[in-house]
């Protein structure tokens, strides 16, 4: 098939090659100094500068998802929205877990390593606990539903063709680098587990057509239930 639009599709893929690579780069660099918090802190400087250049030229967040939402209907669908999404992630996670562990990549009954390390604290410490739950919304919550599905999602489609199998593949890729991001302490379990959760939402993301409040909720409601069990020392 013909490129129609050549110079749209290759700016795309400069721009969207360019924003992962300042991300995981920044990561990288920031492993050496904040390790627990390299991952919130280089999302957080990638978004600020993401937000510059697309204010550069004239592209909002409301476009890609954080919009606005019209008139009652649209607010009251927002909680059975995040719901869905919720049982989305609990599931994808919990049925990707086992079937890791039925063909031998993982054991569901052992926590990676780098999980310990880097939330051990959590447990019974109150004011560690309310940093992280923090963190949960505006790192977890926002800037990662923000980066991984509005971001990713929407250059990766233009990268690829902007409809039909192009979506496929802009989530899947979106997928990819969202579990990547978790394998520096979770390992080959938290990628992939963390890949498919990515996947789930990102197909959320296209059903509620492009809308990342349900996400941005839900994601923040996991997260906080995840720590609250790290902090009550409860076995999930």
């Amino acid at each position: 098939m013909t490129d129609t639009n050549p110079p749209s599709r290759v700016r795309s893929l400069i721009e969207l090659g360019c924003v992962v690579a300042f991300a995981l780069i920044s990561k990288l660099i920031l492993d050496q100094y904040i390790w627990k918090f390299s991952g919130p802190v280089s999302l957080a400087l990638t978004l600020v500068l993401f937000s510059v250049w697309m204010q550069r030229r004239g592209e909002t967040w409301s476009a890609i998802g954080l919009r606005p939402l019209p008139g009652p209907k649209a607010k009251l669908l927002i909680l059975p929205q995040a719901l869905l999404v919720v049982v989305a992630i609990l599931a994808t996670g919990v049925l990707t877990g086992l079937a890791g562990d039925a063909l031998g990549l993982w054991s569901v009954a052992e926590q990676p390593a780098g999980v310990a390390e880097r939330w051990g604290d959590v447990r019974g410490n109150l004011p560690v606990y309310l940093l992280w739950v923090t963190l949960s919304w505006v790192s977890g919550g926002f800037a990662e539903e923000m980066f991984f599905r509005g971001v990713l999602i929407t250059w990766a489609a233009r990268v690829f063709g902007g409809k039909g199998a192009a979506l496929v593949l802009a989530v899947l890729f979106a997928g990819f680098v969202f579990g990547y991001g978790h394998f520096y302490y979770q390992g080959l379990r938290g990628w992939v587990s963390t890949g498919m959760i990515g996947v789930a939402l990102g197909v959320l993301y296209l059903v509620y057509k492009r809308n990342l409040w349900p996400l941005i909720i839900a994601h923040g409601l996991v997260d906080t239930l995840v720590f609250t069990a790290h902090y009550a020392d409860l076995d999930m």
